[in-house]
């Protein structure tokens, strides 16, 4: 079965707080990128390392760390 983006993207993305986590996501990387540079981060992803609620939110520097994609990814991260 093939995916609907679009259905996906009406139902899912484009809800206010998913806007917000998506903005905060970009944000971190975006600061990581001027802290470190692109090198660092290319190809890989930024972390959030806190995990409670407001630790996604988070931008500063003390709780952010770069590390593969699939370790960021996995549920043991």
């Amino acid at each position: 079965m093939e995916r609907n983006y679009e259905n996906e993207y009406k139902s899912f993305h484009s809800r206010p707080k998913e806007k917000l986590r998506r903005a905060q996501r970009n944000a971190a990387r975006t600061l990581i990128k001027k802290k470190r540079g692109a090198k660092a981060v290319a190809g890989k992803d930024v972390h959030h390392k806190s995990r409670n609620k407001n630790g996604k939110l988070n931008n500063s520097m003390s709780n952010l760390a770069i590390k593969s994609k699939s370790a960021n990814r996995s549920r043991n991260s």
